[in-house]
């Protein structure tokens, strides 16, 4: 797998079937970057469940904290790396010592562990390095353009109001295993 670029296909599949996904490194600050893709992935319709062992029993946006994967109460489809390159490696550890690991190991803007990425799909886990979910949805939405963006990907497709009621979106199409 090329870690310098993903193909759209590569992330919608990600984002189409992904259900629940823990977030590590959560804020409770609402200024910090993982407050607010925690926020939109909600919105979206994930179910996100935060980990962060100094905020472990506290709420952040209506969900129970976590101090680690172990201690998660079901399996999820994917955990959201918000911590530094080299922690990347022992989360990516704990996540594959999960009773069910996660079917995607997904690492922040500026963390990349090709090591850790390494280890991951030789297990059959999908990985994604350098990237935010928020962002790449926006992208695959086009709701990037909102906000000036260039998402690189054209489409005449008409904008409709997202599932959600809150907002246009193009979509990702259904998700799968709904």
């Amino acid at each position: 797998m090329n870690h310098d670029s993903y193909s759209p296909d590569y992330i919608r599949d990600i984002l189409q079937s992904v259900k629940t996904i823990a977030l590590v490194g959560a804020s409770a600050n609402e200024v910090r970057p993982s407050y607010f893709v925690m926020k939109y992935l909600i919105d979206k319709g994930y179910e996100v469940i935060p980990v962060n062992p100094g905020l472990a029993g506290q709420q952040i946006l209506g969900q129970t904290v976590h101090a680690k994967l172990a201690d998660l109460p079901k399996p999820v489809d994917m955990v959201d790396v918000f911590r530094n390159s080299e922690a990347a490696g022992p989360i990516t550890d704990e996540a594959l010592a999960l009773a069910t690991p996660p079917k995607v190991i997904w690492m922040q803007l500026s963390v990349r562990n090709d090591a850790a990425a390494a280890r991951a799909e030789a297990r059959g886990v999908k990985v994604v390095m350098n990237r935010c979910p928020k962002m790449e949805y926006g992208k695959l939405s086009g709701e990037w353009a909102w906000v000036g963006g260039d998402s690189g990907i054209i489409s005449s497709k008409k904008q409709a109001l997202h599932e959600s009621g809150k907002m246009q979106s193009l979509g990702l199409g259904p998700r799968k295993g709904y």
